[in-house]
């Protein structure tokens, strides 16, 4: 029974190292990682996960424990969070810290983009709604600024509000006095970021993957 439980799990592990490209030998390590946070759970709640000491001194600490959670992330329809996830969802999230294939075609390479820009827009919109909101901007502002010391929370607003009118007159034009702007569609943000190569500054680096000392690559 044993040697059957194994070769299960191997035929499952080759199966998620197909769809994430981990190695085999990096999905066993992070099966490792992952019941070491769950206290060898079957599912990983969001205080397992707050519990890694890498998070602690990082500016989007929050986002990226949501990330996890985040249905809009584990499924192509998903709407909402979940409190728990399996191995499978946990290996999903960390895939899209995966750097681009040193071979990839033009159209996966678009493809993936589009994919790390659509999990980066969906770490901002936190209420789902589509749009990022003045509201939202000024909140990854404030956490990006929180570990240079103390910020006045009115500079935190004039640097948003700038930031948020500067988006606007990129993607919009020049806008009346009285005109509103909703907020950054994932269309805009697409075009604000079209310059940067997300696809290969958006990893992490999977090396030994004692995943405690993983970290985001620049």
């Amino acid at each position: 029974m044993g040697a059957s439980q194994s070769g299960r799990a191997e035929h499952e592990f080759q199966d998620l190292s197909d769809r994430t490209r981990f190695s085999l030998e990096q999905v066993n390590n992070l099966n490792k990682r992952f019941r070491q946070l769950s206290n060898n759970k079957e599912t990983l709640s969001r205080e397992d996960l707050a519990s890694l000491p890498d998070l602690d001194n990082n500016p989007i600490r929050l986002q990226i424990i949501n990330a996890f959670f985040d249905k809009r992330n584990l499924s192509q329809d998903g709407v909402g969070i979940v409190q728990e996830i399996s191995f499978e969802e946990f290996l999903m999230v960390l895939s899209h810290f995966q750097p681009a294939a040193m071979d990839i075609t033009e159209d996966n390479r678009e493809k993936l983009r589009r994919e790390k820009l659509r999990f980066l827009f969906n770490m901002h919109d936190t209420d789902g709604n589509g749009i990022i909101t003045l509201e939202e901007y000024r909140q990854a502002v404030e956490e990006l600024l929180s570990k240079a010391g103390t910020i006045d929370p009115d500079t935190v607003k004039a640097i948003a509000d700038a930031a948020m009118l500067e988006v606007a007159s990129t993607t919009r034009g020049k806008m009346e006095p009285d005109e509103f702007y909703e907020g950054i569609t994932f269309e805009h943000f697409l075009q604000i970021l079209k310059t940067l190569n997300i696809e290969s500054t958006m990893h992490v680096r999977f090396r030994n993957l004692d995943t405690g000392n993983m970290r985001c690559g620049k």
